[in-house]
C-alpha cells in the first residue's frame, strides 16, 4: 500500500578509517560524510556525524574562548580519531576492502571474525588498504555482457526522469552548467569505446546521455539541470574527466517531506 512521495540520491562516502583525510585547517573543519564516517556493516553515519558536530562544536568553543580565531582546531580532529568516532570506525575497518577484493561473503565472514577479535583488543586483518579508488575500479566494456533491465512497473520500480520530478530539483536553464568536463573530448573518444561511458547508466537523475544521431558522431550531452547533487560523477567517472562544482545561483533537489 504504500506510494512513491519524494525521491533523492546521494553518494555514501565508504573508505572509513583508513581514508579519513586530515580534518582541519585555518578557519575549516570538515566533519560527516565529507570525512568517511560510515561503519559499513550497521550501514550508518548519522551518529558519527552528529558526534563530529559536537566535537568540532566543542572545540571551536574552546578555542574562541582562548583567543585562538582562525587557528587550526586540532582538538576536533583528536577527539574524532581518539574518541567515540575513532573507536566505532577503527573495530570495521576491514570490512570494505574485503567486501572490495574478495566480495560479500568473504567480508560477511572475514569482517565478522575481525570486529569480533577487534572487541579483544587485536585484528587478524592489521588494517588493509582499499587499493585503488572506485574510478579506478571501472572494468572494461569489453569484459561484461550487457544487462536487459525490465521496464519499470511504476509500483516497485520507476523510471529515472519521474524519480527526478520527485526530487523537485531546480537549476535555472541559463546558469552555466555546474557539471564540468576537464576535457570534452573524452566522453565520447575515451569512455564511450573502452567503458561503454557508464555516465548515462551510474547517474540517479539522466543527467549524462549519449545521443546518436543518423549521419552525425555521437554527443555527450549533460542535463545538469536534472542533477539531484549526488557526487557521484565526480566520484565514479573512470577517467575522472566530470567535477561537480557548486551551482551558480544555489539550485538542486529540495525534500518537503524531510
Amino acid at each position: 500500500g504504500g506510494k512513491r512521495v519524494a525521491y533523492g540520491a546521494r553518494a555514501i562516502s565508504e573508505g572509513g578509517y583508513q581514508s579519513m583525510p586530515k580534518m582541519v585547517a585555518p578557519g575549516v573543519a570538515l566533519l560527516g560524510c565529507s570525512v568517511g564516517m560510515v561503519n559499513v556493516p550497521r550501514i550508518k553515519g548519522n551518529h558519527n556525524a552528529m558526534l563530529s558536530g559536537k566535537a568540532a562544536a566543542e572545540a571551536a568553543h574552546a578555542a574562541i574562548k582562548a583567543g585562538r580565531q582562525g587557528d587550526e582546531l586540532s582538538a576536533y580532529e583528536t577527539d574524532v580519531r581518539g574518541g567515540a568516532i575513532g573507536r566505532d570506525l577503527k573495530k570495521v575497518r576491514n570490512v570494505k576492502p574485503l567486501w572490495s577484493k574478495y566480495g560479500l561473503v568473504a567480508s560477511l565472514l572475514g569482517g565478522g571474525i575481525d570486529m569480533w577479535t577487534n572487541t579483544l583488543g587485536f585484528s587478524l586483518f592489521g588494517t588493509l588498504k582499499h587499493g585503488k579508488s572506485d574510478a579506478a575500479a571501472t572494468g572494461l566494456a569489453k569484459d561484461f555482457a550487457p544487462i536487459d533491465y525490465p521496464r519499470p512497473d511504476g509500483k516497485l520500480s520507476f523510471d529515472r526522469l519521474t524519480n527526478v520530478a520527485y526530487s523537485f530539483t531546480n537549476h535555472d536553464e541559463a546558469q552555466p552548467a555546474h557539471l564540468k568536463l576537464r576535457d570534452p573530448s573524452v566522453p565520447i573518444a575515451v569512455n564511450l569505446p573502452k567503458y561503454a561511458e557508464p555516465a548515462q547508466r551510474y547517474c540517479p537523475a539522466g543527467v549524462y546521455e549519449v545521443v546518436a544521431e543518423d549521419g552525425k558522431e555521437p554527443r555527450f550531452v549533460i542535463n545538469f539541470q536534472n542533477c539531484v547533487h549526488c557526487k557521484t560523477c565526480d566520484i565514479k567517472d573512470p577517467s575522472q574527466n566530470i567535477v561537480w562544482t557548486t551551482p551558480q545561483g544555489a539550485g538542486g533537489p529540495n525534500y518537503p517531506n524531510m
